[in-house]
């Protein structure tokens, strides 16, 4: 049996997704309605568009994700605030995106923001040198290109992590499209074993942001992700049986 609209668990709640035009968010979006949330969505007005198969059953404000006045109006009420953190624009687009988020979400909201496994919150994660060699080589051609700002990204979750609001910042591998796998494993750590694959399905990266929502563990933390199907997230549950 179907549950009915009051038995599904998002009822009577309202989320906002910042950055809902994207892939990540557009999931998230549908993830959200599956569950029986109000959403309101915020991305840019040339992104509108995008957002059109959910015209009828969400609220979208078309602006850039770090316009404040903006940002006010979505998230008021809201009982969450999922938060796509993009490095890619200049001009402190993250840090600005995140900071309007801190600002304006109403007190005891739950604040879950996306970033890469690049964001460290202790400096205790290890890398792959194939990982330091990517943000490396990023890092680099964003002083040429002027698109890309790891830098802003990783101020962006500074302050989220010196904040005093009911945060979790998830930190995805590498992404990939296809059908949903179930909800990713995590780790405090890039490095620990069951990470290995570094692979998570874009659609289960934004079922785990959605089920953060509820989940106390993940207040304050930066959980690292990965596809709960992937082989080393297979050899991890194996050796635990």
């Amino acid at each position: 049996m179907e549950p009915t609209a009051n038995e599904r668990p998002g009822a009577g709640r309202r989320v906002c997704v910042v950055g809902a035009s994207g892939k990540l968010g557009r999931y998230m979006v549908g993830h959200l309605l599956d569950r029986g949330f109000e959403v309101v969505g915020v991305c840019r007005e040339q992104s509108v568009h995008k957002l059109d198969d959910y015209a009828d059953r969400i609220t979208v404000i078309g602006a850039q994700t770090d316009d404040r006045a903006a940002v006010e109006r979505a998230v008021e009420g809201c009982d969450a605030v999922l938060t796509v953190l993009v490095p890619w624009s200049m001009g402190h687009y993250a840090s600005g995106t995140a900071q309007a988020v801190l600002d304006y979400a109403r007190p005891g909201a739950r604040l879950v923001f996306s970033c890469g496994w690049h964001i460290t919150r202790d400096g205790k994660d290890v890398y792959s040198w194939h990982l330091r060699l990517l943000v490396a080589t990023l890092a680099r051609l964003a002083k040429v290109i002027r698109v890309v700002d790891l830098n802003d990204q990783i101020e962006a979750c500074r302050r989220i992590f010196a904040s005093d609001t009911s945060w979790t910042v998830v930190r995805g591998s590498d992404l990939e499209e296809g059908p949903s796998e179930g909800l990713p494993v995590w780790s405090r750590r890039v490095g620990d074993p069951v990470l290995a694959s570094n692979r998570t399905r874009r659609i289960d990266y934004a079922l785990f942001m959605v089920a953060a929502i509820d989940d106390e563990e993940l207040v304050r933390e930066a959980p690292a992700i990965n596809g709960r199907l992937t082989e080393s997230a297979l050899a991890h549950a194996a050796a635990k049986a």
